[in-house]
């Protein structure tokens, strides 16, 4: 038994037969060493209520209770990992809520709190488009107070990216937008079940008051699809269909200048010139 009066995870996912889904982008995380300082960086210490999507057999779930949350819910669309997961509500009486589902269809606010954070070993098949639907809420401030979240290395160097850099494109510039994400550690493929092709990395987003620059969402992701559409050729040749040099111009935009050389708050500028 384990501190938390639960069997080690391989005896959970031996006990359930739980052999990871390819399907559902599953690789399942036994380290509770691991899982404990995921859980710390989320800020479990400090208490309160925490989202959990992915949970599989609980091994991040059982962290976050253990190092201090409050309550987690927990939201699993895999329903073989129902009674493993309601295993570890029974240990936590009333702090564990579990929810079938997916999380891509649900809507958060009608099920949390405002001021929830979030913590997940997201599985990889969604990770990106969970973000985004997170980043693209039409209130913000969001309902989430803060993100600390597994992602593929690949993927997590796309989401922090600065100008210039050869991962920066329109992940990048959708969190520089909104939030401040950093690149908290890597988490070697050794540690799941089975062990994934790459390293992952856990990476923690916290929300702006205000986006840094104003500008339309919905133009301001037209402005990027476009400009890293032809990402190697200058922004006249590529935004021509917005408008082009005139466009640059209004932004006050070298029309010679590359996607990647420009600045979330120049994007914000072409996004406001667009509009017009």
């Amino acid at each position: 038994m384990t501190k938390d009066g639960l069997p080690p995870l391989r005896e959970v996912i031996a006990a359930h037969q739980l052999a990871a889904k390819k399907s559902l982008g599953q690789n399942f995380l036994l380290d509770l060493n691991l899982t404990a300082r995921i859980a710390r960086a989320a800020g479990a210490a400090e208490g309160g209520v925490f989202y959990e999507v992915g949970p599989g057999p609980g091994g991040l779930t059982r962290a976050l209770l253990r190092e201090g949350a409050d309550k987690v819910v927990a939201v699993e669309r895999d329903q073989r990992c129902l009674p493993a997961l309601e295993e570890i509500a029974a240990a936590y009486p009333g702090k564990l809520e579990i929810i079938c589902a997916d999380a891509l269809t649900l809507k958060e606010t009608n099920i949390l709190p405002r001021g929830v954070r979030v913590a997940a070993n997201l599985p990889y098949n969604v990770g990106t488009a969970l973000l985004i639907k997170w980043l693209t809420e039409e209130t913000w401030p969001p309902w989430w107070a803060s993100l600390t979240l597994m992602f593929q290395r690949e993927v997590a160097e796309r989401i922090t990216a600065k100008p210039g850099d050869a991962h920066y494109g329109r992940l990048a510039i959708l969190t520089g937008w909104r939030a401040k994400a950093k690149i908290l550690f890597d988490v070697n493929r050794s540690a799941f079940v089975p062990p994934p092709s790459v390293t992952s990395s856990i990476v923690r987003l916290e929300p702006l008051a205000q986006p840094v620059a104003p500008a339309d969402l919905a133009k301001l992701e037209a402005v990027t699809a476009a400009a890293f559409g032809q990402r190697r050729k200058m922004l006249r040749q590529s935004l021509k269909v917005l408008g082009g040099e005139a466009l640059l111009e209004k932004a006050g935009i070298d029309p010679t200048a590359r996607p990647e050389e420009l600045s979330v708050v120049q994007f914000a500028a072409l996004a406001r010139a667009s509009a017009h």
